[in-house]
């Protein structure tokens, strides 16, 4: 579980010594670093991208492959519920993507489940057959565009309850610190989803505010020292790979 102190602000690790010290959460490749993995530059996900593999998941960018799948899930009303959505038609839902991709306040994830895999991981690739779910940041604060709305998604019952949904938030949180600046992230859940209560919960997150009209937490995180300290340990196997084709539509 995280523990946080609320008199460390993320300023703190702004010089160069700490953001060397720290090597940013393994978002670097490794020193053997896998095909198409750079060695010598911080990478810049929103940029490149790059996919993040894990112990457990790979992230990978919300692709046109992805969207059938996608639409599928999206027409179980649990998930609806869960996630406060509204059920969209398959050429919404091409739209969504693709708005999704280009509007520069968000960064969403497919999360792949590494076990699902069929074959070698060919980064770059969607990997469909491996696709479990999803992670998202919103910076949609008017008031600081440094606070981000954190979502996690794990759709296919077969890969709930191992962990998929801790890793991909983590890797997602160590992901907005180092390339977008994120300094605290908050997360809207509903009443009824006790799972990502209690899971966000054992991260550190604590309960804002509730909405008796949306019937949803507010719940926030400010990224501190020992954020950044745990982030890094967590996130150290992280290893960021560049494609090797473009993402883009």
């Amino acid at each position: 579980m995280f523990r946080y102190n609320l008199q460390t602000p993320i300023e703190s690790f702004s010089s160069p010594e700490w953001r060397s010290g720290l090597v940013w959460f393994g978002l670097l490749p490794p020193l053997s670093p896998a095909h198409g993995s750079r060695p010598s530059e911080r990478l810049r996900v929103s940029e490149m991208g790059v996919s993040l593999e894990g112990d457990k998941v790979i992230l990978v960018p919300y692709m046109k492959e992805h969207v059938p799948k996608y639409h599928e899930w999206m027409q179980d009303p649990i998930l609806l519920q869960a996630t406060g959505s509204e059920p969209l038609t398959l050429d919404d839902e091409y739209n969504m993507q693709l708005s999704w991709t280009q509007d520069p306040n968000k960064r969403t994830f497919i999360v792949l489940d590494k076990q699902l895999i069929l074959g070698d991981v060919v980064h770059g690739q969607s990997h469909v057959e491996a696709m479990v779910g999803d992670v998202n940041i919103y910076m949609n604060d008017l008031d600081d565009p440094k606070i981000a709305e954190i979502e996690i998604m794990i759709a296919e019952p077969k890969s709930r309850g191992r962990g998929l949904g801790k890793e991909s938030v983590l890797m997602m949180m160590a992901f907005a610190v180092e390339n977008l600046g994120i300094h605290t992230f908050r997360a809207k859940i509903s009443e009824s989803n006790k799972a990502s209560l209690d899971m966000f919960h054992k991260l550190g997150f604590k309960e804002g505010s509730f909405s008796e009209i949306f019937k949803e937490w507010t719940l926030e995180l400010p990224v501190t020292r020992s954020e950044l300290g745990q982030l890094h340990y967590f996130i150290g196997k992280t290893v960021a790979h560049l494609p090797r084709t473009s993402f883009c539509n």
